[in-house]
């Protein structure tokens, strides 16, 4: 028996919470992967607010859907990050426009909150975004130097410690997306991010190979490295069409732009080896859903999803556990 197919509805927040329920049930998914925001789930109430919590779970019931996790991404990134434009204003309530750490502030407890509502939920996983104080200093000039960095990754820590207290008390993991933006992007920063927090089992991954794909990564070489870690699964693809005019950057083009290095796709659109993956999640004995991010500019989003259900269902399988030459060894 495969893994359960769910759908991640970050992209879907426009729409009503018991919609999308039903919108999910007809496109063949097993379960959702609720946002928090839009009304698919406001953590603050279900923190403290059981009767909210039994709501959600039981129109989530009357769909046939399940529940494993949670995911506060726009909080999150609102909470290591130097919060010094405007872009992110809209991710925390209007009251803390402008305010960079008043919109800190909102988030650390939005996150905190979060474990609470997982608790209240029954459930073990809330995915999400840290942010980062260093990621601005990407490209080395003007010159960065190691003892910024170092107090970038100890800003992190110190902020981040003290919410993953409350994810230990609540018996819930925190699942970061490894993300270009975040503390952790790639391999190297995903080790330095963890030893910041003293290896903290509170603190995991919800493995996504597209952000990984593009930046030239192996996802596979991901899993082999943090397979203790990984929490959730996001189940997305991307490419890249580098043909000599443009670099991985985006060059400030939208996304969907032809003219860009690498675009999201739809999945089995793009060039992520999924067979690799899911051989991969086997050999860590990952048990988790298989959670559908749907992003592609090109594609209609009904047509894409319906379309992604049924790829995952096809491409995951169960590990063997017989020898395929068990038959004609010597009893």
């Amino acid at each position: 028996m495969g893994r359960l197919v769910t759908l991640f509805t970050g992209q879907w927040a426009d729409l009503p919470f018991e919609t999308m329920c039903q919108k999910a049930k007809d496109f063949g998914y097993e379960g959702l992967e609720l946002a928090c925001w839009g009304d698919h789930m406001d953590v603050f109430k279900a923190a403290v607010d059981k009767k909210y919590c039994e709501d959600k779970l039981a129109t989530l019931k009357k769909y046939g859907l399940k529940l494993y996790a949670i995911s506060n991404h726009l909080a999150g990134q609102l909470i290591c990050d130097p919060n010094f434009d405007a872009r992110s204003d809209g991710f925390a309530p209007a009251d803390c426009k402008g305010n960079a750490e008043k919109k800190r502030a909102w988030a650390i407890e939005s996150m905190k909150n979060a474990a609470r509502a997982a608790k209240n939920l029954g459930i073990g996983v809330v995915c999400g975004f840290t942010g980062s104080p260093v990621w601005h200093m990407i490209y080395s000039f003007p010159p960065v130097t190691q003892q910024e960095l170092d107090e970038g990754y100890a800003f992190f820590a110190k902020t981040f410690n003290p919410i993953l207290d409350v994810f230990k008390e609540c018996g819930v993991k925190f699942a970061l997306e490894v993300h270009p933006t975040e503390i952790a992007f790639d391999i190297y920063s995903t080790k330095r991010a963890l030893e910041a927090i003293k290896n903290r089992p509170e603190f995991g991954f919800n493995f996504d190979p597209s952000h990984l794909l593009w930046q030239g990564l192996d996802p596979k070489r991901f899993i082999e490295t943090f397979g203790d870690r990984i929490y959730h699964v996001h189940m997305k693809d991307a490419i890249v069409t580098l043909n000599g005019y443009e670099g991985i950057l985006g060059s400030h083009l939208e996304f969907g732009d032809p003219r860009r290095g690498w675009n999201f796709r739809s999945l089995g659109h793009g060039t992520v080896n999924f067979e690799e993956i899911i051989r991969a999640l086997n050999n860590i004995g990952y048990k988790g859903p298989l959670s559908v991010e749907w992003e592609d500019s090109g594609m209609d989003r009904e047509h894409g999803a319906k379309e992604a259900a049924m790829f995952v269902k096809k491409v995951d399988f169960a590990p063997s556990q017989l020898a395929f030459d068990a038959a004609f060894s010597k009893k």
